[in-house]
């Protein structure tokens, strides 16, 4: 499950740029992009469990 929080987090803050921008609300703007880069340094962090392939060869 860890190895698909990537693509989640970036999907994430994806959406919540597109809600976020489209409320016409006095913070919604900086409040939505602090959440979207919250969401990609998770995004970031979770990618040291994605598989990598080059390493199960030399085994």
């Amino acid at each position: 499950m860890k190895r698909y929080l990537t693509a989640i987090f970036i999907g994430i803050s994806g959406v919540v740029l597109i809600i976020g921008l489209g409320v016409d609300l006095y913070w919604s703007g900086i409040a939505s992009w602090g959440i979207a880069f919250i969401c990609l340094i998770f995004a970031v962090y979770f990618t040291k469990y994605i598989p990598n392939d080059k390493n199960d060869e030399k085994h």
